[in-house]
């Protein structure tokens, strides 16, 4: 039976060192093959039920079983498919661990891009297409992992559940709430969890080069308003007009600055920050720390305070308007989507906030609603985290961070599963991560996928 990393049973130890093992040459070869593979498949996710991941579903599901594994494909809609794997650890008695991905992508126009987003273009050592970074890359890395563990004879500690979700780019009905709902059973025993938006490089300034590790994501408040007011000709003075009504309302909560709230991981961010630059961290319990205070300490940090910036406060950002139809026609009812995101704690402060912000005229509901997550920072696995990174990458950093959006494995948080981003990449500077999310030209370096392998198959080991 393989030695833990560190003691599973003391949350303060810290690791051990642990010989490299599991990644062959194949592996790295494989892992890009994969990323322009599943690039390559067209898995779009308009939203309202509109998406199809079976192509990308059964190029995951034979890879698997390649490898000796049983996935099973499971679909809550025709096409919208899901594959979930179990991969038996050296320890029955231990803990098993859910690394998940999604397969669902948003939409790309080729006419924006440099390079046809779903080509899966080589060039230049850099992989293109929509997806190569949310999240194909991870999910490629998976499957190299594995795979590689496989010819090499490597097992893991504990049992790993693999999980490739559809339907992540909109409300995870047909994917990872479908799967918590409905086959639960296939998640027994995981306690932790591992997928996007985690393990990154950012170059912060002065040869300081940061990997945040996402320990909390905000939760997702997706918001309907609807104005109601009576329709009439447009010639005519109407006191009652809803898109007036509606117009004030999102005037008001998009220019609302929400107040400061720093939760347990952004202050633990924000710690390790000042920390690393030098700086004495503040006391955020002190009544004196403030908007400004705040500003000031975000203007020392440098080109990292833009990942804790978005999660310091709830916010609200009008997306939609929906009104009329004709130039001389008033509308009885006008409506509008708001994209809201909540802090751990902040649900009632949004609630009534809302209410006050929309008026007597303007009614408000979800339509789409997730819970916010905080993951522990000084555990054991967050530890293993660290280390795997910092192996390397010799002389930089991992640091905690809060998602200022959400994933998945808000939905697997009902199964008890505690999740962490992680979806390691070492990144040159002046590649921007931040924007390849949904934005055009996404793309990921062949290096970073190499360094993702390296390090996903060393915390994995240790886990």
């Amino acid at each position: 039976m393989a030695e833990p990393l560190v003691d599973p049973t003391d949350p303060t130890a810290r690791p051990r060192a642990l010989p490299q093992a599991g990644i062959d040459d194949r592996a790295l070869l494989e892992v890009v093959e994969f990323t322009s593979d599943l690039i390559r498949l067209d898995t779009t996710n308009r939203g309202a039920g509109r998406g199809h991941e079976r192509p990308a579903a059964e190029y995951v599901a034979e890879r698997l079983a390649e490898a000796g594994l049983e996935p099973v494909l499971l679909e809550k809609a025709r096409g919208r498919s899901n594959v979930v794997a179990r991969l038996p650890g050296t320890d029955p008695s231990a803990d098993a661990l859910l690394l998940h991905g999604h397969l669902d992508v948003v939409p790309a126009d080729p006419a924006d891009w440099s390079v046809h987003p779903f080509s899966g273009e080589v060039r230049d050592g850099v992989v293109w297409g929509r997806g190569a970074i949310d999240m194909k890359d991870m999910d490629a890395m998976l499957l190299a992992v594995v795979r590689a563990w496989n010819r090499t004879g490597v097992r893991p500690r504990r049992d790993v559940v693999l999980a490739f979700t559809a339907d992540e780019e909109d409300s995870a009905e047909f994917g990872a709430a479908y799967l918590v709902q409905q086959h639960a059973d296939l998640f027994d025993g995981c306690t932790e969890g591992l997928s996007e938006s985690g393990g990154f490089t950012v170059h912060a300034g002065d040869g300081l080069r940061l990997y945040p590790v996402a320990a909390g994501e905000r939760g997702t408040a997706w918001l309907r308003l609807t104005a109601h007011g009576r329709a009439g000709h447009g010639s005519k003075v109407n006191r009652e007009n809803a898109v007036s009504r509606l117009a004030a309302a999102v005037h008001r909560i998009a220019e609302h600055r929400w107040p400061l709230r720093l939760t347990d991981t952004v202050r633990a961010s924000l710690t390790a920050l000042a920390e690393l630059r030098g700086l004495t961290p503040p006391d955020f319990d002190d009544p004196g720390f403030d908007d400004a205070a705040l500003d000031a300490l975000l203007a020392r940090l440098g080109p990292a305070a833009a990942f804790v910036e978005p999660t310091v406060r709830n916010s609200t950002n009008p997306t939609a308007l929906e009104a009329g139809g004709k130039v001389n026609v008033i509308p009885g009812s006008a409506g509008a989507l708001v994209d809201g995101r909540v802090l751990p704690g902040g649900e009632a402060e949004f609630t009534a906030t809302l209410d006050a912000l929309t008026g007597p005229h303007v009614e408000w509901d979800y339509y789409h609603r997730e819970i916010p997550l905080q993951a522990p920072v000084d555990s054991a696995t967050f530890a293993v985290l660290c280390e795997a990174i910092e192996h390397f990458d010799p002389g930089a950093h991992a640091v905690p961070y809060c998602m200022s959006g959400g994933t998945d494995a808000k939905h697997f948080a009902r199964l008890g599963v505690r999740g962490y981003g992680f979806s390691p990449l070492r990144l040159p500077p002046g590649f921007d991560y931040g924007a390849m999310y949904h934005g055009v030209d996404e793309r990921v370096p062949v290096d970073a996928l190499h360094f993702g392998v390296r390090v996903l198959n060393r915390a994995l080991l240790a886990l």
